[in-house]
């Protein structure tokens, strides 16, 4: 079988996650080639679906405009509990109304989780939305650029070295509304591949992130060779957040959460709404 395209984040989960399949050492797993890409670019280029790639690291947010072409793997993403996204301001309990807000993606999970608690907890409703790349967002509400911003992954553990007040933490709202696990990154790969090729993939992303929890040590070089000078501590408290049972498999909780999420949204007009048979795997 030739090389397959993957695209995935930097980020210390993906990074940690997939260091055993990416360097050959997961038996009988397709060889890999490697594209390091922001969520922003692979949810687009998912949902535009010209772009080369076999396998990608999505959001749940955008399934619903990509499941014809992609299906979902049941293992190997990011979904879990206090692992929320979060909205970060200067000052400690701003009304959100009518206030800029950075966001990482307008097609990324944290953003439908800012939506569906804005939808309860700001009526008059936000103002402009500004989408910047990751790393931007904290310092652009430090120096006053925007109002406030939305984050992901590490900045749970960093925002305070920003002088920055967490308002409101969309996952525990998440938590708090439905029970459910919070759905974040998604791994999907492409239908045409076939159903025994879906299938060795997700076997071998299992196997991978299993791989990396026998022996965490093994994939440390990779993780911090990405990780962005990143503290080495703060990428060990982004993997122990984000990489947990459901990477290893979805199971039932995590498709209720994921359909949970989607639903919802599809309600609220976010979304389109979801097939029945959609997120069947293979």
């Amino acid at each position: 079988m030739p090389k397959l395209k993957i695209a995935y984040s930097p980020c210390p989960n993906d990074t940690f996650v997939f260091d055993a399949w990416a360097h050959g050492r997961v038996p009988g797993a397709p060889r890999l080639d490697v594209t390091f890409a922001d969520i922003d670019l692979t949810n687009g280029w998912a949902a535009e679906g010209d772009a080369p790639y076999d396998v990608l690291k999505v959001s749940y947010a955008v399934l619903p405009w990509i499941l014809d072409e992609y299906a979902l793997l049941p293992c190997g993403g990011a979904l879990g509990r206090g692992c929320g996204p979060l909205v970060l301001t200067r000052e400690a309990g701003l009304d959100l109304t009518g206030k800029t807000v950075a966001v990482p993606s307008e097609r990324s999970t944290a953003y439908l989780l800012f939506r569906l608690w804005a939808a309860d907890t700001v009526p008059g409703g936000v103002g402009e939305i500004v989408v910047l790349p990751f790393h931007e967002i904290m310092p652009a509400v430090r120096d006053g650029k925007v109002d406030a911003g939305l984050v992901i992954h590490e900045a749970r553990f960093t925002y305070g070295n920003y002088g920055l007040h967490a308002l409101a933490d969309m996952g525990e709202h998440w938590e708090h509304t439905t029970g459910l696990p919070i759905p974040l990154g998604a791994i999907v790969a492409k239908r045409s591949l076939g159903e025994e090729t879906l299938r060795l993939l997700a076997e071998s992303a299992r196997t991978s992130v299993r791989m990396a929890w026998d022996d965490p040590s093994v994939s440390r070089p990779y993780v911090l060779e990405h990780a962005q000078e990143m503290d080495p501590k703060v990428a060990d408290q982004h993997i122990g957040l984000y990489v947990n049972e459901f990477t290893a498999d979805l199971g039932e909780a995590g498709y209720a959460a994921v359909r949970g999420l989607l639903t919802r949204a599809a309600a609220e007009g976010l979304v389109p709404p979801l097939g029945p048979d959609s997120l069947r795997f293979p």
